[in-house]
């Protein structure tokens, strides 16, 4: 029988779509329609383990330039110094079918799919462990993926200028108790976004009962600020410390202890 040749057009479109350079874009399933999830996808031979980077903010991909994301956020741009260090690496960025990634967003049930979906990707084609590792609002996504997928799907969480206020998806307000994998939260000393404070940070490992391992890291480095607090080019996004507070994360995650 012959099969028609827009049958293959449309498989082709429903299978993700990966670079095999070892670096670019690949676009998973959202779960949904036709929605897509970018993700920008680096390949390291010798990888230990996958880091899954979950930016913050609205977690767009910027101008694609070369394609390549132009993101500022400290995760996307960090990106080559984790895959240096000795990782695969995976930037998930917004789906395609949503204008926006707030608090609410972030701990949806669709929201979850998704990142299971990433997750699974990631487990399947690279074959192994995968960390989940949130910055700012991605936090938030996060940790609530860690709660839902558990130990089975992630072997551990790495949280960096967390959401710290008292809104539904904060972290202080997700069910801590229910992660069981070794958790790193990291925060800059001089963090001055008003709704990601040190201080609170800080009581975030106390409340992590079931984890393994955990630990608390405050940094503090960095120079030429710009923009508001809360932006990616301030204290809350490492700003000229990227490298050093990417070696504590990574050094962290081949190592975990409290």
């Amino acid at each position: 029988m012959r099969i028609p040749t827009s049958l293959f057009l449309v498989i082709a479109f429903l299978l993700p779509l990966r670079a095999w350079s070892g670096e670019g874009f690949v676009y998973l399933d959202a779960g949904r329609g036709e929605a897509r999830i970018p993700v920008y996808a680096m390949e390291n031979p010798q990888a230990v383990a996958t880091l899954v980077l979950l930016p913050g903010g609205d977690s767009g991909t910027g101008k694609i330039v070369d394609g390549k994301p132009g993101s500022g956020n400290f995760l996307a741009r960090s990106r080559q110094l984790f895959e240096d260090e000795g990782f695969n690496v995976l930037v998930v960025f917004r789906a395609s079918d949503l204008r926006l990634l707030d608090l609410p967003e972030r701990i949806s049930h669709e929201h979850m799919v998704e990142i299971g979906n990433v997750v699974d990707y990631a487990r399947g084609t690279f074959g192994k462990p995968v960390w989940l590792v949130g910055t700012s609002r991605g936090t938030v996504s996060a940790t609530a993926a860690a709660i839902t997928l558990g130990e089975g799907k992630i072997s551990g969480l790495v949280l960096t200028s967390s959401i710290t206020n008292r809104k539904a998806g904060a972290i202080g307000t997700q069910e801590l108790d229910k992660i069981v994998v070794p958790t790193l939260v990291l925060h800059h000393k001089l963090d001055a976004c008003p709704i990601c404070v040190p201080e609170q940070a800080a009581a975030i490992v106390a409340k992590l009962k079931n984890a393994p391992a955990r630990k608390f890291i405050l940094v503090d480095g960095g120079s030429s600020l710009r923009g508001e607090p809360c932006e990616a080019m301030h204290w809350h996004g490492y700003v000229n410390f990227e490298a050093q507070t990417v070696k504590l994360i990574t050094d962290w995650i081949r190592n975990p202890s409290s």
